[in-house]
């Protein structure tokens, strides 16, 4: 019984709630009839008063409904008025936008809540409102959500971390989303997870929703002297949207999740030089996750991957992403997946210090999909399938290499992530072109799908992927042909198979384009490493690495 007592006041601790607060129920507590929009007029933070200021601190209370309209003064009154969406809004003296925390804020309780900084008067496409550690305190966490359908919009937050004390913190973050406080009785545990201490009721909020923040960022677009620990941390929760964001600067990831994070949506974020002192990966998915979206992103400068799954339960389709420049500090896949089903199509993945996308084998991980992808200057693979047998930090953070030989039994099957398709052979290291028409053969599972791929840059064996040429079928035998035009004698090419069942293969050796009548020159030009710009369907300003 201790043992348990102990565990649930860790965990309470884990949320960030304070031992003297444990069990308590605020004397005030209320349900708010009606929608409030409630103004916040001033930068100061503090213990809640009865004056002519009405603080943030203020406004979240009244809406949870642990502070009363009555005990407040004439001119906080005057701040406060009904309306059809609930909403804290800001008008900040000019000049004096930077909201100072002298402690943690209370947990936004209060559903279908549009905590909006937007509203402060000038704001129009970068946030003026910030929210920032006072100077003498250590203020870990800048917002915790725990009820459904709240909105973070147009904010700063950063420095917001805590010290290491030698033994396990409450999780620090500038956003912070999971379930109200969990049962006394660890003993009622549900899933997701064994551990974790679940009741039914204790429901993870729902339909979250962080958009056009700069997190880790001052209003000014600068590193602040203190970095937070994380961005947002998604504990426990179903349906987080997290888009338009510019997130940069942490110690740890930009974004991370650790219970249940399923149907979340990363999408249109500026995800740049995180994981500066921890957890290296700009994106790191664990726990359940299924029906996550991560797109239209641009992640780069980071020092470790740019997206990182471990140990996850469910499937996430990343597409059309931007991820350039990464491994800064550490070298490790682009992006490294495990578990079964996950889709990675349509994204640039370029000047990586590992590989491009890396699938772990144990646990076992099949049928993930790997597409119209474009890699270049790589250290490493476009695609790493792991072999089983590799299990050391090495293979879980960059891979193995090739697999060679080629499945040569049923049981290589059990021994290779995607079920060790084959990775197609071309029956020729060197194919002749004849006029503008060159034509090769080749040979992989039968039935796979095989994307032809050109090689640009680089002098590896196997790719990199550079540009997509073409998609066949083997026949019944594995056997492929294809007739290609405008590729020129010394251009490389590659392929990968594809197979509903089993997933996308490793890159084929590469094969070469000769001519009979000219001499052979091997284009190896490499482009430019490329900064964090944004493209031109991105509006936020550049981050520098």
């Amino acid at each position: 019984m201790a043992n348990q007592l102990f565990r649930h006041v860790s965990y309470l601790a884990w949320l960030g709630v304070p031992a003297l607060l444990l069990g308590a129920v605020p004397s005030g507590a209320q349900e708010v009839p009606v929608p409030l929009q409630i103004t916040v007029n001033t930068s100061q933070d503090g213990e809640i008063q009865a004056d002519d200021q009405l603080t943030l601190r203020e406004a979240i209370a009244i809406q949870n409904g642990t502070l009363l309209t009555q005990d407040l003064s004439a001119a906080e009154q005057a701040q406060i008025q009904t309306a059809t969406q609930r909403q804290i809004a800001f008008k900040l003296p000019a000049g004096d936008t930077t909201i100072k925390l002298q402690s943690v804020l209370p947990a936004l309780e209060a559903p279908d809540l549009y905590l909006d900084g937007t509203t402060q008067p000038g704001y129009e496409a970068a946030p003026i409102v910030a929210l920032t550690p006072a100077e003498d305190a250590e203020v870990f966490r800048g917002l915790t959500v725990v009820a459904s359908n709240i909105t973070i919009k147009g904010l700063s937050l950063y420095g917001f971390t805590s010290i290491h004390r030698g033994t396990a913190t409450t999780p620090p973050a500038d956003i912070f989303i999971a379930h109200r406080l969990p049962p006394p009785d660890i003993s009622q545990q549900k899933l997701p997870h064994d551990d974790a201490p679940f009741r039914d009721r204790d429901q993870p909020p729902m339909g979250v929703v962080i958009e056009a923040n700069w997190l880790g960022l001052t209003p000014e677009g600068t590193m602040p002297e203190q970095p937070s620990a994380f961005g947002v941390s998604v504990f426990n929760s179903l349906g987080t949207t997290i888009r338009h964001n510019r997130i940069a600067n942490h110690d740890g990831s930009g974004i991370i999740s650790s219970v249940r994070a399923e149907n979340l949506e990363v999408s249109d974020n500026q995800i740049v030089a995180n994981g500066l002192a921890g957890m290296p990966d700009a994106i790191r998915l664990e726990g359940a996750i299924d029906k996550g979206v991560i797109r239209n992103n641009l992640i780069c400068g980071n020092d470790g991957s740019g997206i990182f799954l471990f140990k996850t339960e469910g499937a996430v389709n990343i597409h059309n992403n931007d991820i350039r420049s990464n491994g800064q500090r550490l070298k490790r896949a682009a992006v490294y997946l495990m578990g079964d089903d996950h889709q990675v199509r349509d994204n640039q993945i370029r000047f990586h210090s590992g590989p491009g996308v890396v699938v772990a084998a144990y646990p076992k991980s099949d049928r993930n999909t790997i597409t119209n992808n474009k890699f270049s200057n790589l250290d490493g693979l476009s695609i790493d399938l792991v072999s089983r047998r590799r299990v050391g930090v090495i293979d879980y953070q960059r891979g193995d290499g090739a697999n060679v030989p080629q499945r040569d039994s049923g049981n290589r099957r059990r021994d290779t992530a995607n079920r060790a398709i084959n990775t197609p052979v071309f029956l020729s290291q060197e194919f002749i072109r004849f006029g503008e028409q060159v034509s090769l053969d080749g040979e992989a599972d039968p039935g796979a799908i095989i994307t032809l791929y050109k090689v640009l840059g680089g002098n590896d064996l196997y790719g990199p992927l550079s540009e997509p040429l073409m998609d066949l079928t083997t026949d019944s035998e594995g056997r492929f042909s294809a007739t290609l035009e405008n590729l020129k004698p010394g251009d490389r090419i590659s392929a990968i198979a594809t197979l509903p069942d089993f997933g996308t293969s490793e890159p084929a050796m590469n094969a070469v384009i000769t001519d009979l009548n000219k001499s052979l020159m091997i284009d190896v030009t490499e482009e430019p490493a490329p900064s964090c710009m944004p493209s031109t369907s991105q509006t936020s300003a550049d981050i520098e690495i």
